[in-house]
């Protein structure tokens, strides 16, 4: 058991984590004001192909494809200086490029995956209606064949990079067998006639990335813009987001891991009652926690992306990684703002916005609650 990064990951935290405090830290609480992403910043992200994490050079990727812990470290990084970014590119990157290389057939690649890839295109995964959110079997969106054409018709809610995006896997319910609705999975580009961008959601936190609602009206798909098998959209959807989840873990574990270091660099500096509150034991106790939370989050993240990297399953290590991160996250912004006191309310503090943004993790890519019944199930099969 080998728990030493390799050269290469270690140079890759480095480099990103010079430019995550380069460029994004400067102008990250004016994004967050202005719920719009800094384009000075994506344009740098995307020469530096961080929008291609995952995908191999062949395609335009950054050809970190069998490196599923370097990708985590890259997200943790940037999810350490704004949680905004690291779901942009987190998303972007594990929920639509990723997919489509994994499942895509070669034309579909060379057509989608490659603009995506170089960060021409933003991706986005359209998975959650207003009655399909934890229920992932409950897609109204209907796809309804028409000779060598699907006729897509519905909206969808809460969509990751939605306002933005120009590529995305849209699952939609393509008929029934029995009882059962068959869900399949459409790649769309936003040029589509009949597609639109409808309200843009204001959030609590993570302000910069955009959340919109996004609505189809007879918008037509043509039968090589299927990804997989017509009516395997639910399994694959589930296998979609099992690979988001370590995303999501390593964007909050840099959540946790920034909540963690801010409230160091503030206790080793505020003084109360002629000392550093850093002295006090009541403070130490509290990053005592923190520290020891973010190390369980790394060991769970780091493991899941591992045994990915190994071909082997890592539904239940994703599931189990985004539930503690999330709750680590939301713990280290909690105890941070405690330690920051009436500091910590004020905007001139980061804590201010990373309190707000943990709370994003507990919710999206599956609840803390759904994560929890998604470790249960794995562990009753087993008895």
């Amino acid at each position: 058991m080998d728990f030493e990064l390799t050269e290469k990951q270690k140079m890759i935290r480095k480099l990103t984590r010079e430019f995550a405090e380069e460029y994004i830290a400067p102008v990250a609480e004016e994004s967050d004001r202005i719920q719009e992403l800094d384009p000075t910043v994506m344009k740098k992200m995307k020469e530096l192909n961080y929008f291609g994490t995952c995908i191999p050079e062949e395609y335009g990727g950054a050809g970190l494809h069998d490196d599923t812990i370097a990708f985590a470290i890259i997200t943790e990084e940037i999810g350490r200086i704004d949680a905004s970014w690291a779901i942009t590119t987190g998303v972007h990157c594990s929920v639509c490029a990723y997919p489509i290389y994994k499942y895509g057939t070669e034309e579909q690649k060379q057509k989608f995956l490659i603009p995506v890839a170089k960060g021409e295109k933003i991706g986005a995964f359209l998975l959650t209606e207003a009655n399909a959110g934890s229920d992932a079997g409950g897609v109204q969106m209907t796809a309804e064949k028409d000779g060598d054409e699907w006729i897509l018709n519905g909206s969808k809610i809460f969509a990751t990079n939605g306002g933005i995006a120009e590529t995305m896997l849209v699952v939609a319910k393509s008929g029934e067998k029995g009882s059962r609705k068959e869900l399949t999975v459409f790649i769309v580009n936003s040029d589509t006639p009949g597609y639109s961008v409808g309200v843009k959601e204001d959030k609590l936190g993570c302000r910069a990335s955009n959340t919109s609602e996004l609505v189809f009206d007879n918008v037509r798909v043509p039968d090589d813009q299927i990804l997989g098998n017509i009516g395997g959209g639910f399994k694959l959807g589930l296998q979609i987001l099992d690979y988001g989840r370590i995303v999501i873990a390593a964007q909050c574990l840099g959540l946790a891991q920034g909540c963690l270091e801010e409230a160091i660099k503030y206790a080793n500096e505020r003084e109360q009652f002629g000392v550093k509150i850093a002295k006090f034991q009541g403070i130490q106790w509290k990053i005592a926690d923190m520290a020891t939370d973010v190390e369980s989050s790394r060991l769970l993240t780091y493991r899941a992306a591992w045994l990915c990297d190994q071909g082997q399953p890592y539904g239940l290590a994703g599931s189990m990684a985004k539930l503690v991160a999330s709750e680590a996250a939301m713990n280290a912004a909690h105890q941070a703002l405690q330690i920051h006191g009436g500091y910590g309310l004020m905007k001139a503090y980061p804590v201010e916005r990373y309190f707000r943004d943990a709370k994003l993790g507990e919710i999206y890519e599956g609840t803390s609650e759904i994560q929890r019944l998604v470790i249960a199930s794995h562990m009753l099969r087993k008895r």
